[in-house]
């Protein structure tokens, strides 16, 4: 799922494309997308985007008369930018969002269609989208911890709920905590204050370096490949490679359709952490630290 150094990068360039821009007309190819019918999405047309923002991990269009459309990618969905006369991909277009200036157009792959595109009317109504996640680029260490330790929860839990942390998913978690040399599994009420200042700065620290980064990779154009996977990453994505740091092999807890991806020898100590499915397979044989 694009994240926040992901949706800064998108932002960064619909900005250039399409601000101050008319929106002629909304072609929607899925109608599974669209997911509010009031106000109706034709009312959307003809109108200048006013200005962009992100509300999580969600990025939104400001039009004149104070609508909103709000697009969650979820995990699939991407954004293309079509130059003139070009043809939008096949199936996985959903929709195309026609500019003066060109043609913006949302895809998602695969067969589940989570991506969402919502219009709304009023700042009142766009602001009870919002999850109310604190953006830890701009708060200060005391934000910080004081939303930290608002639950008790785990590190990867606290840093991936929208109503805590702002834009941080399954991947950055793992390389905030990997640079925080934190387990996932540390609970944030027992955690010291130099352990949440190594997490918070660790946190501001991924986010922009991976900003940078992506806008780099992405040149003056849209990005071409959004993934939650880079070669350059440290630990998330690379089970049984090698850490970059101590080259021990990374770890990883497999849970649903997500898993949390963590050096045993530079956050836990060695300790292998139980993973809710091989452990309670293996049972006494699963390995409970390095060496075993």
């Amino acid at each position: 799922m694009p994240e926040l150094p992901d949706i800064t990068v998108y932002l960064e360039r619909l900005r250039t494309h399409i601000q101050g821009h008319t929106l002629r007309r909304i072609v929607l190819l899925n109608p599974f997308l669209l997911r509010t019918a009031s106000p109706p999405i034709a009312s959307a047309e003809g109108r200048k985007v006013v200005g962009l923002r992100r509300i999580g991990k969600r990025i939104v269009l400001a039009l004149e008369g104070e609508l909103f459309l709000v697009l969650h990618l979820m995990i699939a969905g991407r954004l293309r930018w079509l130059a003139e006369r070009a043809k939008p991909p096949g199936r996985i277009s959903l929709a195309l969002l026609e500019f003066d200036s060109g043609t913006l157009v949302v895809t998602e792959a695969g067969s589940k269609r989570r991506a969402s595109l919502h219009l709304v009317a009023g700042e009142d109504t766009l602001a009870a989208m919002d999850p109310g996640g604190l953006d830890a680029l701009r708060a200060s260490l005391a934000e910080f911890t004081r939303r930290l330790q608002a639950e008790n929860h785990t590190a990867k839990r606290a840093l991936t709920d929208p109503h805590l942390f702002s834009g941080i998913g399954n991947a950055y978690s793992d390389e905030i905590l990997h640079r925080a040399r934190l387990s996932p599994l540390a609970l944030t009420g027992q955690m010291k204050a130099d352990e949440i200042e190594q997490l918070y700065g660790a946190t501001r620290e991924v986010l922009a370096e991976w900003t940078e980064r992506l806008d780099a990779q992405a040149g003056p154009g849209f990005p071409a490949k959004v993934t939650a996977f880079h070669d350059e990453m440290a630990v998330h994505g690379r089970h049984g490679k090698p850490c970059p740091v101590c080259a021990a092999p990374v770890q990883r807890i497999v849970y649903a359709e997500n898993e949390t991806n963590y050096c045993a020898r530079c956050q836990t100590g060695g300790r292998i952490l139980a993973d809710r499915a091989l452990s309670r397979l293996l049972k006494k044989t699963f390995p409970r630290s390095l060496d075993e």
